[in-house]
């Protein structure tokens, strides 16, 4: 089988194509034929050396990707040869919360989608829903069940409730997505003008393009009465407009805390004293996380919103696509 490797972590360069042995599952695995894969910032932040947690050496690279079953070790139970699956993000967290022993990621620590196969640990997987195509169904295990547990994990807002969620990226338009179903009013901030239409397709109540109004906060307090959650993915460059735009109580669920050049998130001890906001961090989520929102996608037939598909020969030049960040939802890898 052909799959990629990550040999270092000083950019593109580093992504190398491998022929390898088809691989034979284990009693308790299931071989998965790669269909589409996606990438996520986590990924480049690997690439790149930035990410906090240490990568396995040569290790298949992305979390996200999505295929059909193809054989199953003997003592296998929860699927069945023709299954279609996903990846579950952090590959140990079942349910409940997160501990030191549950922090392997695929992608990472263990072997990701960037491959014809992947062999997972049945446990590892979910089953996906039967209307998403396969450049769809790659996109969910991160940015997904991020924006998901974003929206829902902080006490599910109440319908007619204001959410602002900030960019184009693949966490921001999924948060749009869950927030609708859940009856919420969306925000959405951009600094391109010329995705707001594509905002309000999506749903989006309200369209700021901050290339026209860089201090957009106070705007979207005025006119929304204050947010009453905010999926903060903009890290430095945003989070002291979030907090001007949140109501009293408002919910901060800050996912990005630093910028391509390294520099953190300040709290700015002026705005906050006026403020009972509550801040809050997310990492992506469990298994079970992953199944209720798959479930939620099922049931109101959501379809995952794709920026641009790069043929599987093709994988450095999506990454290269992906990091220059001005993107429309999520990029894909097909399979190889």
């Amino acid at each position: 089988m052909r799959s990629y490797r990550l040999d270092g972590s000083s950019g593109t360069e580093c992504l190398v194509m491998r022929d390898e042995p088809e691989p034979q599952p284990k009693p308790h695995e299931i071989v998965v034929r790669i269909r589409a894969a996606s990438l996520n910032r986590r990924d480049t932040m690997i690439l790149n050396g930035t990410y906090p947690l240490q990568p396995r050496q040569s290790v298949v690279p992305l979390s996200d990707g999505a295929g059909d079953v193809v054989a199953i070790g003997d003592a296998v139970t929860r699927f069945a040869v023709g299954d279609r699956v996903t990846g579950s993000y952090f590959a140990r967290w079942i349910d409940g919360r997160i501990n030191a022993g549950l922090i392997d990621q695929l992608g990472c620590t263990l072997d990701g989608m960037l491959a014809e196969y992947a062999v997972l640990d049945e446990q590892w997987a979910a089953r996906l829903p039967d209307h998403l195509d396969w450049h769809e169904a790659a996109t969910l295990s991160c940015a997904g069940v991020t924006a998901w547990n974003a929206v829902t994990g902080a006490g599910i807002p109440k319908p007619g409730q204001w959410v602002l969620v900030i960019g184009s990226g693949g966490v921001s338009l999924f948060a749009l997505q869950f927030a609708k179903l859940l009856g919420c009013r969306v925000a959405a901030v951009t600094s391109r003008g010329e995705k707001a239409d594509r905002l309000r397709t999506l749903g989006a109540d309200l369209v700021i393009s901050t290339s026209d109004m860089p201090e957009w906060g106070a705007a979207v307090r005025d006119q929304t009465g204050g947010v009453d959650l905010v999926v903060e993915t903009g890290g430095p460059a945003t989070f002291a407009q979030s907090l001007i735009a949140s109501t009293l109580y408002g919910h901060i669920v800050l996912l990005t805390l630093q910028d391509a050049k390294g520099g953190s998130i300040q709290i700015p001890a002026a705005l906050y004293q006026r403020s009972l906001a509550t801040i809050s961090r997310l990492f992506v989520g469990s298994r079970s996380n992953l199944e209720a929102m798959l479930r939620a996608v099922s049931q109101h037939r959501l379809r995952p919103v794709i920026d641009k598909v790069f043929a599987f020969t093709q994988a450095r030049d999506a990454y290269r696509y992906f990091q220059q960040g001005d993107v429309f939802g999520k990029v894909v890898v097909d399979g190889a």
